[in-house]
């Protein structure tokens, strides 16, 4: 069988990924469709290998330019971020990719589950903004969600089918889970003394020691938002209960996460800091195929350690875990404040440890001046992460520059 893809988020990291894995297997995935914000010449380049259905670009003068480099292909371009979400619910395809980064991914995302999409889910911001209304749209409409981020993946191999085929509904006790493990790198500043972590600059936080990640994730990987955000994500995927999930350092970033049993045991998934990996696990599944990315050598890997994270170094991971507990409210605003903040700390607004500063303080102005409890639609979700992006902004007026 051919699956039919929508690759949302083309020009970023996992689109380059996703696409490394297509080029391996031309008979079983056809690209129909792919979206990009503004990169013209990435896109084009794209359009004219795979030469999918549709482009959509989000920004019009991209739009305009890339229709007029492909008039004479058969692609059809779109502009806009309404056509990003209509063509992920598009009948062209059967599978999406939804790799667009923060929380412009969450309308195309949820018009792909709402479409009964197969959903290859790497955009975090879906489940951290939506939760519950987004697992409950895969149940209604039928759609199949896979994780992508590694740690999901990793967990999700390790689950038994019968949890593998309830995500979001699983009963962990009752298939003999006693917890989740999320491990974490904990990024290029985990040895480094407190005192210096202000002085640091958006070059060093992207200098990831073991992914190549975009600017954003890369920052959030230093920080460990990152796994703050997987967090929220692996309580609505799994049905977990703040019991049943914790989070463990681990730097060599080779065991991507394990789920311990009541029996002792604890399985856990291995593999290359590569997303080529779980693309490859989630377009194919339940078969396997071949990645790009070579076995793991255990002769040359070395000692692999782990630790606990220390919520003096990463503010943001402790900021996430108890938002994730809060409610949607909290996570919501808690996402908002941090893309606004990073945003910022890249462009040299703000320092390192204002990013945390920044979130904290949104979310308790958010907790003060809403109505927090009745977050029940995607209008209402929209409305209170646009109102903590103006909080964040006004906050990073007040702090002090780099």
């Amino acid at each position: 069988m051919t699956h039919k893809l929508c690759l949302l988020g083309a020009t970023g990291s996992i689109g380059a990924s996703t696409l490394a894995v297509l080029r391996q297997h031309p008979e079983r995935f056809e690209l129909t469709a792919v979206t990009a914000h503004s990169n013209v010449e990435q896109l084009l380049a794209i359009c004219q290998e795979f030469v999918p259905q549709i482009a959509v670009m989000v920004d019009e003068h991209a739009a305009r330019r890339l229709t007029a480099a492909l008039a004479n292909s058969s692609t059809t371009v779109l502009c806009g971020a309404e056509a990003v979400a209509e063509v992920a619910a598009d009948a062209s395809s059967d599978t999406v990719m939804a790799a667009i980064v923060g929380g412009a991914g969450l309308l195309p995302t949820f018009a792909a589950v709402n479409a009964g999409k197969r959903v290859l889910l790497a955009n975090k911001e879906a489940l951290v903004m939506s939760g519950q209304l987004f697992i409950d749209a895969a149940a209604t409409s039928g759609a199949q969600i896979l994780p992508v981020d590694s740690e999901h993946n990793a967990i999700f191999q390790c689950l038994p089918a019968a949890a593998q085929d309830q995500l979001g509904h699983c009963d962990l006790a009752a298939a003999g889970i006693h917890k989740i493990l999320l491990t974490g790198s904990g990024g290029p500043f985990r040895e480094l003394a407190l005192t210096e972590l202000a002085q640091q600059t958006p070059a060093a936080a992207c200098a990831h020691p073991n992914w190549d990640m975009g600017q954003k994730i890369s920052v959030d990987s230093a920080t460990m938002m990152n796994k703050g955000l997987e967090y929220i994500e692996a309580r609505w995927l799994f049905n977990c209960t703040a019991q049943q999930l914790d989070v463990v350092l681990h730097p060599q970033s080779v065991i991507h996460s394990m789920v311990s049993y009541v029996d002792g045991s604890v399985l856990a998934q291995m593999g290359q800091p590569d997303m080529r990996t779980p693309i490859a696990h989630c377009l194919s599944y339940p078969e396997r195929v071949l990645s790009g990315v070579e076995p793991l050598d255990f002769l040359s890997i070395g000692n692999l350690s782990f630790a606990a994270a220390d919520s003096t170094r990463y503010p943001c991971l402790d900021l996430a875990m108890k938002a994730c507990w809060q409610g949607q409210w909290a996570t919501t605003a808690l996402n908002a404040a941090n893309e606004v903040a990073v945003a910022a700390f890249l462009s040299e607004q703000i320092k390192f440890t204002s990013i945390a500063t920044i979130c904290s303080a949104v979310i308790e102005r958010v907790q003060q001046a809403s109505n927090v409890a009745k977050l029940n639609s995607i209008e209402a979700i929209l409305s209170l992460d646009e109102q903590a992006r103006a909080y964040a902004r006004e906050r990073i007026k007040q702090v002090e520059t780099c």
